[in-house]
């Protein structure tokens, strides 16, 4: 149980201490009171969005803002549950808002109906973390650079059909990380007792790491015709070039289908923009989206 703390706004309250029980004690307090302090704007209120939104409200932060400018639509209602029956046509952020706030009366949840792309720089710097969801790559890449600039943590993430992705942009982040220093047993000490007192007396010791993130738009710039690149492209998932090829010429419906052999209906269509996104693609590429190789012009 953690103890009531006064005085000062770092200080967390019996009611919050019993409502974050179970996280407090995952993730300690220092840091449910970090998340208790943070502004978080998450832009797009479709099936992803609520999910995060759920997720968000429910950790305890200091604020969410529910950022969205498109009306509820039918699709809308078989995957965004924040969203009442009955609210065709309304705006989505308005719609989700009042299911949101009964999630957790602790935390300030906002809806803004305007769009993303009105917004000037400075509406994004009230924020500690900007979260965006089925936005255009253009939108997504200069949001992350507001974010980049101003020191403020950038997530954005999209979902179509059995595919999804995310990408962080934390800026320059420092972490502790635990290592276990396994105790080294001497040739001559046969399994035993003594072997085993090494190993219950390992030592562990709290190592700190920093990682300095790239931006978006340099993670989208790879060129992937140098040799050590194309050493990576065995590695990279071909869900990062379904997401390139989001801002090619596509139908937007051919990445909104629930099945992934529906897809291959418009292979005239991914069979030659498809391979613009990279000189060599893996064929695995073309087994997740129900196409077949191109063949070698």
């Amino acid at each position: 149980m953690v103890e009531k703390e006064e005085g000062g706004p770092g200080g967390i309250s019996e009611e919050e201490a019993a409502q974050y029980d179970r996280q407090i004690r995952l993730w300690g307090l220092e840091a449910q009171k970090r998340l208790r302090a943070s502004r978080v704007l998450l832009v797009g209120m479709k099936g992803l969005g609520a999910e995060v939104a759920k997720n968000l409200i429910l950790a305890g932060v200091k604020g969410l803002t529910m950022l969205d400018h498109q009306q509820v639509s039918q699709e809308d209602t078989r995957a965004q549950f924040l969203i009442p029956v009955g609210s065709l046509g309304r705006n989505r952020a308005e719609a989700s808002l009042e299911r949101a706030q009964n999630l957790n009366p602790m935390v300030d949840v906002k809806a803004d109906p305007e769009s993303v792309e009105s917004k000037p720089e400075e509406f994004f710097t009230q924020f500690d973390a900007v979260c965006l969801t089925c936005c255009s790559r253009d939108v997504m890449v200069k949001i992350d650079q507001i974010c980049h600039k101003n020191s403020i943590k950038f997530f954005t993430g999209d979902v179509f059909g059995y595919h999804g992705y995310m990408f962080a942009d934390l800026g320059e982040h420092e972490f502790v990380e635990e290592k276990t220093k396994v105790a080294k047993v001497s040739p001559g000490v046969e399994d035993g007792p003594d072997t085993k007192k090494a190993k219950l007396d390992s030592e562990t010791t709290m190592v700190k790491k920093r990682v300095v993130f790239c931006q978006l738009k340099e993670a989208l710039a790879v060129d992937w015709s140098g040799e050590k690149a194309k050493v990576a492209l065995k590695r990279t998932t071909p869900d990062y070039f379904l997401l390139q090829g989001k801002s090619l010429p596509f139908n937007s419906h051919c990445f909104s289908l629930p099945a992934v052999g529906n897809l291959a209906s418009a292979g005239h269509r991914t069979r030659h923009v498809l391979p613009s996104v990279s000189p060599k693609l893996p064929a695995a590429l073309w087994m997740h989206t129900g196409t077949r190789e191109p063949a070698t012009e």
